[in-house]
């Protein structure tokens, strides 16, 4: 299998966000016309890093799937919101208008968050066609992403939530209140929110798996179908819960936990069927 390794910039204001693609090349036995699902990767960090656990690691798993996998390492602190989120949107827009030559079904782009980066995915989820992204594209379903996948994401700024990535995020408005209420994605979730994917361990001790309970339960009240997969044990930022994404310390590895890409994959053949 070729990949076509793919880097470009993105530019918001003063601020750039690094946009990197692994294209799955076609060839001849797989039909010159085969197009296939991608997937958009924000890696978490708390809006004050990106974590490079987060990063390529998923990216080839994502590859080893079957999927186009895309990263955007966008920008973070000292860079506050909307900037992230506008960079997320030109990501998705740079997928969509290059779908044909990436061989990419731009009715298959799912945005994949971790930590910091899922609230990013869930805010271009639930936002894409609200007054901050109006002048991102000419029309704005181009901007929403077909479906949206959360691993231990911050989905609030309200009572659970993780205050540092709220405070890195906002900054000096960090007790706005019309800004909390921008930044709490499960405040915006609507029957227009695309289908949505989420996992959490009970033991995330960081960001408390009330997060991805609350927005489950929004997404049912508006009829979106939702699946979520809560784990018994493993802390906050497991990534691919496997010895590759481990830090030194070695905590980050569960075979439990590690399922989650097959249950991801389930869940896009289920949604996604082509």
């Amino acid at each position: 299998m070729a990949v076509h390794y793919i880097q470009k910039v993105i530019t918001e204001g003063p601020d750039t966000a690094q946009f990197t693609g692994y294209v799955i090349d076609n060839n001849h036995e797989m039909g010159s016309d085969r197009v296939r699902p991608a997937v958009l990767i924000f890696p978490g960090g708390g809006y004050e890093f990106i974590s490079p656990r987060e990063a390529e690691p998923v990216a080839l798993k994502v590859l080893g799937l079957g999927y186009h996998a895309f990263i955007l390492k966008y920008s973070v602190y000292p860079a506050l919101y909307p900037t992230a989120l506008r960079q997320a949107a030109q990501a998705i827009l740079l997928i969509r208008h290059n779908a044909a030559a990436w061989h990419v079904d731009p009715d298959r782009i799912i945005v994949l968050g971790f930590s910091a980066g899922g609230h990013l995915a869930a805010s271009l989820a639930t936002m894409w066609s609200t007054p901050v992204l109006q002048d991102a594209a000419s029309d704005p379903r181009l901007l929403r992403p077909s479906g949206l996948a959360l691993a231990y994401s911050v989905l609030t700024a309200g009572q659970y939530t993780h205050q540092s990535s709220i405070d890195h995020l906002l900054g000096p408005e960090k007790h706005n209140p019309t800004l909390l209420h921008d930044v709490s994605p499960e405040l915006h979730v609507t029957a227009e929110t695309p289908p949505t994917f989420l996992w959490h361990t009970m033991a995330d001790d960081l960001v408390p798996a009330e997060n991805s309970l609350q927005f489950v339960q929004r997404l049912r009240s508006a009829g979106v179908p939702a699946e979520l997969h809560l784990f018994p044990n493993g802390g906050h930022g497991l990534s691919l819960a496997t010895d590759e994404t481990r830090t030194p310390k070695g905590t980050e590895v569960d075979p439990q936990v590690a399922i989650w890409p097959t249950l991801f994959q389930n869940w896009v053949k289920e949604n996604f069927s082509a």
